[in-house]
């Protein structure tokens, strides 16, 4: 009898286990593709191999991220009309880098400040239906990490 209690709740968690994963796998998740390696924003933070966090606070920062009114001066330019029409352009595969948006800040983690002006480690420029600037910027500091090239600017 007990045998058949154990079974009789594991198998409604495998089935809302299963239907959660083909939830989750059919979902767009914004992503762009550098070289080889793809990087993709996932909800799944236990899955991400890097995490970022944002903050209002420009002291609490480890990156600053600026958001540029021209492409040109942008280190980083999101501009479509939607999902991409370049086949393959972003497919899940071994080297995909998964950047999960946590939100705390932590020590083990990157914290963004966005910002319009100022010092700034990326610049970077959104036109997107499909991204926001937080998940532009989550992106690039996912794909290319924390660089503090600017820093002496900021002191």
């Amino acid at each position: 009898m007990l045998r058949f209690k154990i079974l009789a709740s594991v198998v409604p968690l495998l089935a809302a286990a299963v239907f959660a994963r083909s939830e989750i796998g059919s979902v767009s998740h914004p992503c762009i593709a550098i070289g080889e390696t793809s990087v993709e924003l996932t909800s799944l933070f236990w899955t991400a191999g890097v995490q970022v966090a944002f903050t209002e606070d420009p002291a609490q920062a480890t990156v600053r991220v600026r958001i540029t009114e021209n492409a040109d001066a942008a280190d980083f330019a999101v501009v479509d009309d939607g999902i991409s029409d370049e086949p393959g352009a972003c497919e899940t595969n071994a080297a995909t880098r998964l950047v999960a948006i946590s939100a705390n800040p932590g020590h083990d983690r990157a914290v963004i400040y966005l910002s319009t002006d100022g010092p700034a480690d990326y610049r970077i420029y959104v036109r997107s239906k499909t991204f926001s600037q937080r998940e532009a910027a989550a992106l690039i500091v996912g794909a290319r990490g924390v660089h503090h090239h600017l820093q002496a600017a900021a002191l």
